[in-house]
């Protein structure tokens, strides 16, 4: 049975090649904790499940629905500018926004296409 072939690394401008089951070449990996760390120890562990719900509690409704006029339950708490692993950007309540599964999926999307990393 073959192998699956290696790929292209996914940081912009590296063209080392890695297994098919990685992301980054191991240059990269630290650049980009979200794949390689657990969601708890980057910081969404039970206290942020806490403080979360009670912001939801707080602000029921999607902000990105409501400027366009519809009444959507949010889900999600977003960070508005990501926090890339700053703890005081990340536990800073004037930095959430409340969000809707949908509109969380397309800002998290656009902010990942064009990433900007601190060397």
């Amino acid at each position: 049975m073959p192998y699956r072939p290696n790929k292209p690394c996914r940081h912009p401008g590296c063209a080392a090649l890695v297994k098919s089951t990685e992301r980054y070449c191991e240059k990269h990996k630290p650049l980009h904790p979200e794949y390689i760390r657990s969601a708890g120890s980057r910081g969404y562990g039970g206290r942020w499940q806490k403080v979360s719900k009670a912001y939801l509690r707080e602000h029921p409704l999607c902000v990105e629905c409501l400027k366009r006029g519809r009444y959507t339950p949010a889900t999600v708490v977003d960070h508005i500018v990501p926090h890339r692993g700053d703890r005081n950007l990340f536990w800073d309540e004037s930095n959430w926004q409340s969000l809707c599964k949908p509109c969380h999926d397309k800002k998290t999307g656009r902010e990942d296409s064009t990433p900007t990393y601190g060397y």
